[in-house]
């Protein structure tokens, strides 16, 4: 019996973690990227560095496809590495908190609407630049 408690002892010392709000930021200096997620969620990194935790339930949002679509088209897909998202961390607590209070349909197609059109406007201006150097319009 106290073999038993000596080695459920054991584990817990191997195992102690402090609890996390779901999309809780966090900098990768805390926390090495080998770190295993909790059970049922995924890590992303943002562009500023920072580490989020969110729940894979999270993955069937039409604003997390946009993201990890934005980051595939801009940084490739990862191979060993962690995935990054085209973002800062300010953006994804944005998205954090839509996320968390169950936003609308409509609101979560809106921000993947401006998602889509900051990406193509930046995409068309850096094509500009290249092409050009007079402008077209004054904005």
């Amino acid at each position: 019996m106290a073999r038993k408690w000596q080695r459920v002892a054991a584990l817990r010392r191997k195992r102690i973690s402090f609890p996390r709000k779901v999309g809780e930021v966090s900098t990768s200096d805390e926390h090495s990227s080998s770190e295993v997620p909790e059970k049922g969620h995924f890590i992303v990194y943002t562009t500023d560095k920072r580490r989020l935790s969110f729940p894979i339930a999270y993955l069937n949002s039409s604003i997390f496809r946009e993201l990890l679509r934005m980051s595939e088209e801009e940084f490739g897909l990862p191979r060993d590495g962690p995935i990054t998202l085209p973002c800062d961390s300010e953006f994804m607590e944005y998205v954090t908190s839509l996320m968390q209070k169950k936003a609308a349909r409509d609101v979560e197609k809106a921000l993947v609407l401006s998602m889509a059109s900051c990406r193509s406007s930046s995409s068309y201006n850096i094509h500009q630049q290249e092409t050009s150097s007079i402008p077209l319009c004054g904005c």
